[in-house]
């Protein structure tokens, strides 16, 4: 739980200034600071807007007079123009995400479409646990205009707005209908952003009225406050419990989570590896939290997943998870740790997830807890390390999916490269603390299982949503928060059609990033999964209707991507060989400006070989023999799906 404290301002106390809600709301965020360990920031860096008649003479106004008049003593918020309102949630996602969710951006959008256009953005958010500040504009509050353009009309109620969609996906929401209303609001939200067991999406909405209403504020809402992030230690009798666990342990696993990252614990992780001999597997969002070099490292887990980490997993009879809330891509559908009597010790900030799998709760931040379990397991009377022969072959499975691996980077029997092709040429070429961003498709099945993650910087996978689209502003929120990082955005084809308006912001703010585009003219991961299950790939590639079968199985689309983002003005390099990709690669990283490689890629792979499983239900009944085929398959491969009980 986050804490605050204020500095004192040295106004008479009762003293007020008069403000309209959105200078408010915009002086009130630049005080914000939050601090862990002695290290103090900015919680609100900055302001991502698109303004629309919702919010243009409010907080739009705000930030203008901020930028160009502001008062004594108030601070500066700077203001990023962004071209699409769901891009910018997810660059202020990846700012948070890549700052360790102690800075964040707040994004505020017009009435109507502007905001309901977050709403995707703030589910990932949430879903993530990465906080972001979500200002939509609403209605009058006044309802001297009533219905305004683009209002919902509810003829239940008259206090619902089409911002209520925010509801569900966020973990605070609050409609400011009076301008006093902002002063208690404001605080909460401040203390869920600076929650790293409550935090996600906050949204303030803010009916556009109010936030152009004048209001006699108090000097002391205008405070400095510091929100201190803790590090909540385990309770002493839970710690007991977790260690009488881990020590009955003869074939024990962690599972690092994106809350090993979050807490800054790669060294308290190392420790604890090297102290017991217990292998480390990882998530896609805990992956780096251990170096992929540590000798305890086994890589990824679960569905995506290498065989080395699976084996492992099916094997343990104690799995210790260290701030992973177990997406079914880790349990592998809960099909990953087979072991009829396996127990589970969870370290998590949050309750609700330490509690998953009938687990002994460790209700702590992760770098406190590992370093008690370290110390506890380590004490003299009663020292506890993994029997050799479990370290044994944790190294020795590893080393076997390392060779078994290698020829996934290795050039194909085919005229043009797979990706894993591009994927291992990068992995060599980027620095420690350079950044790799993707979120969806087939690709971050691949770099989970293939990527060797030297640092918790590095490697950087939306993959709580998996949201098509993100990659690309993530990219552009990501180099803001790490200006001296290479940042490398890997997009598909697909992706990219999805979602490419944020390149003019990258190109307004001179934002160095490369975006790696693999062109392979369809959705690889959907085919893949499609042909699996007995769908014959239908849907699932970008062709011409093809007047004979009346299907989309035509020619290739006659599409540009090299020339479409060239007309944003950045330089493009179009490859077809993974040498040619190395060398625009070295380019890329020399040039002061955004550049984009395009990279023609074969659609069918190859991917990495994997025992991992994902519950996709196949029709149970079909006149098709492939479905038919794949249904009987689907069945013997759930069979070892399980509760954890």
């Amino acid at each position: 739980m986050s804490e605050h404290s204020d500095s004192v301002s040295g106004a008479p106390t009762g003293a007020t200034i008069r403000l309209t809600v959105g200078q408010a709301l915009v002086r009130f965020l630049s005080a914000q600071y939050t601090e862990r360990d002695g290290e103090r920031q900015r919680l609100i860096a900055g302001t991502f807007g698109i303004f629309g008649h919702g919010n243009v003479a409010g907080v739009g106004q705000a930030l203008l007079q901020n930028a160009i008049d502001p008062a004594d003593g108030e601070a500066e918020m700077p203001y990023y123009q962004a071209r699409n309102e769901q891009n910018m949630v997810h660059a202020a996602v990846a700012y948070a995400r890549t700052k360790n969710r102690l800075q964040t951006l707040a994004c505020t959008a017009s009435i109507g479409p502007g905001s309901t256009n977050m709403v995707t953005g703030a589910a990932l958010a949430t879903i993530d646990r990465i906080p972001v500040l979500i200002l939509p504009s609403d209605v009058f509050a006044s309802r001297a205009v009533d219905p305004v353009l683009q209002q919902l009309e509810d003829e239940r109620a008259m206090d619902v707005t089409v911002n209520d969609a925010f509801r569900p996906v966020s973990r605070f929401f609050d409609r400011i209908w009076r301008p006093e209303q902002l002063i208690p609001s404001a605080l909460a939200a401040m203390r869920v952003l600076t929650d790293p067991a409550e935090t996600g999406a906050v949204t303030l909405a803010l009916p556009q009225d109010v936030q152009a209403e004048a209001h006699d504020w108090p000097l002391e809402f205008f405070r400095e406050r510091t929100w201190h992030v803790g590090r909540p230690v385990p309770e002493p009798a839970a710690l007991d419990r977790a260690l009488a666990v881990i020590r009955s342990a003869r074939r024990p696993l962690v599972v690092a989570g994106g809350g090993a990252v979050y807490s800054e614990a790669g060294a308290a992780l190392a420790a604890f590896a090297d102290a017991t001999g217990i292998p480390v597997a990882d998530t896609q969002a805990g992956k780096g939290a251990i170096s992929a070099d540590h000798p305890a490292s086994v890589g990824g887990v679960g569905a995506t997943g290498n065989d080395a980490a699976n084996t492992l997993a099916a094997e343990a009879d104690v799995v210790i998870g260290v701030g992973t809330r177990y997406t079914d891509f880790t349990t592998a559908s809960h099909t990953a740790f087979r072991d009829p009597d396996v127990r589970f010790v969870n370290l998590n900030v949050k309750a609700f997830d330490a509690a998953k799998h009938s687990a002994e709760m460790l209700v702590a931040d992760a770098r406190a807890g590992l370093e008690a379990l370290t110390a506890g397991l380590t004490a003299d009377t009663a020292a506890y390390r993994a029997p050799q022969e479990h370290q044994d072959r944790a190294r020795e499975l590893a080393a076997a999916w390392e060779e078994r691996s290698a020829p996934c980077f290795a050039p194909h029997d085919q005229e043009l490269p797979a990706q894993t092709e591009i994927f291992g040429a990068l992995n060599e070429l980027m620095g420690d603390e350079d950044i790799v961003i993707n979120a969806a498709g087939s690709m971050p099945g691949d770099l989970q299982a293939l990527w060797r993650a030297r640092t918790p910087l590095q490697y950087h996978l939306e993959y709580g949503y998996s949201c098509m689209g993100y990659e690309l502003p993530a990219s552009l929120g990501a180099k803001m928060a790490a200006p001296d990082s290479e940042v490398v955005a890997i997009i598909g084809d697909g992706t990219f059609q999805m979602a490419p308006q944020e390149i003019a912001t990258i190109v307004a703010e001179d934002v160095k990033v490369i975006l790696v585009i693999l062109q392979n003219h369809g959705w690889s991961s959907i085919g893949s999964l499609s042909e699996s299950h007995g769908s014959q790939r239908f849907g699932t590639k970008y062709r011409m209707r093809n007047e004979k079968t009346g299907l989309l199985d035509g020619a290739k689309l006659p599409m540009d991507i090299a020339a479409n983002i060239r007309s944003y003005g950045i330089e493009v390099s179009e490859v077809s060989s993974t040498d040619d990709f190395r060398a625009a690669y070295r380019r890329a990283e020399d040039s002061e400006h955004a550049t984009a490689i395009v990279v023609n890629t074969d659609l069918y792979g190859p991917n990495p070989p994997g025992i991992g499983w994902w519950d996709v239900p196949v029709s149970q009944v079909s006149r098709l023999s492939s479905t038919q085929e794949a249904s009987a398959r689907y069945e013997a491969e759930k069979a070892p799906q399980r509760h954890y009980l």
